[in-house]
């Protein structure tokens, strides 16, 4: 197995004494031989399978030759937006251009086009007719079904049909391929393979007859597409079926064809995680970029100790793609990686994080498989923690401890998010953590204070969050360190209203918390919280939420998260007027916002903005 780049060029490809590709990877981001990179991750497993394989990244959609510059795989094209969808990397939640981005060389926005996966299949189809095609990551993932598109405000058929691909892989990738790959040598093509876990695949009518009960068939894109409810129906039904265990195939009717989506892969076991991520990476970008990856210097010194997430947050898409089942990795294929990240050249002593979607939830799972195998919860720890899930935090607190004791290292960080819920049953990890794993400050998102929009969102409620504050305040003082928690919040979120809104403000205000980085609530594809966006319902309870969906209502919900900034204060005397609490207008400590005065100009110019608070 190489372990130099994989070849991004022709030149690469004849030096490694190759004639032809059997894959050819196209990626919006930048190729980072780097196991948080997405393509690197999918293409060194491929490599692993004994296959050539090459990558295209960051192609230019209007240069042809981009596509050709390989030449034509024996095998198929793999296509990815990247590690995130396209659209949520080209625009804000104000839907305006984004003025950077983090997989880019520099940070340059404008290399990436918007839905790329359909943009890069069909130019892949014009410069290579009849080449395989199968697309997967995190934009396809999501879009595997009719969905609501935020940037389009309608509802999209599946991104099979728009992209025409022959098969679209969904979640982590490994098992589906390497059984796609297997089949092609036996010497089956991708339009055969219809069972496939982990896959979805175009069917017809008459194949649809052929499946019979084995699948289940959802409504359909017409459907969705002209009636909320069935909009909300579909939605429940789709994340009833998130359970390799139990879950069905699901169909899913678009004009006289079928998406067929075949049940997730399962989860990985301890040992394929441990060999996928031994596999020779290089840890740094192609030698071709000359300017610096942000993603990549965000990342570099950091590890993936495990995947997946139980906590079924309904704006989350990572349980979405990576599924409900953590996966962790071994210990000791987690020190090796240190031991790597230590040898680097530009290693300082600090490892940068050690974690995954969340920081604290390496090994646990559920304690009865048989429970587990037909269990359809949507989270394991919401509304109360499952008596049957194991929350111990031993084996993370030896994993740490063994890791900041590795030679060379002088600091482990931990900067993936702490689930307080789950760290309060463990107050030896809340001081393991304060006394060894912090610097100065520690990044929590409770996301809101109100009861029911936490209960939109599927959160702990705030006394939660108050208790592990208390915690971690506490032991960072008895250790003699004058530490923080800086707390996350998202605007706008489904189930919260003006009226909601203004309660967060004054819970922030006397606690003298002044957020300076918020999330504007974006409705991702196939999020429980998206589809609430979207329908004005939960899809699981069925219970009516409030929805704010326009523009001059979500920078209400801004102003008011943000109620101490000068050029918020027009906003903040309209919100409160609109939802009528005048009485928060005036100058006594109870109050949000001072009157206007007469004749004094309003502070809420750009201009000003700029000048005090720089670009946030």
């Amino acid at each position: 197995m190489i372990k130099k780049h994989l070849p991004m060029s022709l030149e690469e490809v004849r030096a490694l004494g190759w004639d032809k590709l059997d894959v050819i990877l196209v990626t919006g981001d930048c190729y980072v031989d780097h196991p948080s990179f997405g393509a690197a991750m999918v293409g060194r497993h491929l490599q692993s399978l004994g296959l050539k394989v090459g990558v295209i990244a960051a192609p230019d959609p209007d240069r042809i030759e981009d596509f050709k510059k390989l030449g034509e795989p024996s095998m198929f094209f793999g296509v990815t937006a990247g590690a995130m969808d396209s659209m949520v990397m080209l625009r804000t939640a104000q839907k305006k251009h984004r003025s950077d981005d983090a997989y880019a060389e520099g940070g340059e926005a404008g290399h990436r086009p918007a839905r790329a996966v359909m943009v890069y299949s069909n130019r892949i189809r014009a410069a290579f007719k009849g080449a395989s095609v199968i697309i997967g990551g995190m934009e396809s993932s999501l879009r595997r079904f009719s969905h609501y598109d935020f940037w389009d405000d309608k509802v999209r058929r599946s991104i099979l049909p728009d992209s025409k691909a022959d098969i679209l892989v969904y979640g982590m990738g490994e098992r589906p391929l390497t059984r796609i790959v297997e089949r092609m040598r036996a010497g089956e093509s991708l339009k055969q393979m219809k069972d496939i876990p982990g896959t979805a695949v175009m069917i017809s009518m008459e194949e649809r007859k052929e499946v019979g009960d084995r699948a289940q068939t959802i409504p359909s894109f017409e459907e969705v597409s002209s009636d909320k409810t069935k909009y909300a129906r579909a939605s429940r039904m789709i994340h009833m079926n998130q359970n390799p265990g139990c879950a069905r195939t699901l169909v899913q009717k678009h004009g006289a064809r079928y998406v067929l989506v075949n049940p997730p892969s399962g989860a990985l076991s301890t040992e394929e995680l441990d060999a996928i991520y031994a596999l020779p990476f290089t840890r740094v970008p192609h030698p071709s970029y000359k300017g610096k990856i942000p993603a990549y210097e965000m990342i570099r010194h950091s590890i993936t100790a495990m995947r997946g997430c139980f906590g079924g947050c309904s704006f989350c898409a990572l349980t979405a793609h990576q599924g409900r089942a953590v996966q962790s990795r071994s210990e000791e294929s987690v020190l090796e990686e240190v031991a790597k990240v230590a040898a680097m050249d530009d290693f300082t002593g600090h490892v940068s994080d050690i974690g995954g979607p969340t920081a604290n939830m390496y090994r646990m799972e559920c304690q009865e498989p048989q429970v587990e195998a037909i269990c359809r919860r949507v989270s394991c720890v919401y509304p109360k923690i499952c008596h049957r899930l194991g929350t111990s935090h031993g084996p993370l607190l030896k994993l740490l401890k063994k890791a900041r004791q590795a030679p060379g290292v002088k600091k482990v960080f931990v900067a993936s998010g702490v689930r307080y819920d789950l760290a309060n049953l463990s107050p030896e990890y809340i001081r393991e953590l304060a006394r060894n794993h912090v610097s100065g400050q520690l990044k929590v998102a409770p996301e809101h204070s109100d009861p029911a929009v936490l209960a939109v969102m599927r959160k702990p409620p705030m006394e939660s969050y108050d208790l592990f504050v208390q915690r971690f305040l506490k032991e960072s003082s008895e250790s003699g360190l004058e530490q923080y928690v800086v707390p996350y919040f998202i605007s706008a979120h489904p189930g919260c209203g003006l009226e909601e809104e203004v309660e967060m403000a004054m819970f922030l205000k006397k606690r003298n918390i002044r957020p300076r980085q918020i999330q504007d609530f974006i409705p991702i594809p196939m999020t429980l919280a998206g589809d609430a966006y979207y329908c004005g319902v939960d899809p699981i309870s069925n219970r009516e939420v409030k929805v704010d969906r326009g523009g001059r209502e979500r920078r209400l919900h801004r102003a008011l998260i943000q109620y101490y900034k000068p050029e918020n204060e027009k906003d903040l005397r309209e919100a409160l007027r609109n939802t009528g609490r005048e009485d928060l207008i005036g100058r006594g400590p109870g109050t949000l916002v001072k009157p206007h005065t007469a004749g004094q100009a309003p502070r809420d110019s750009r201009k000003y903005a700029r000048k005090k608070w720089g670009k946030e």
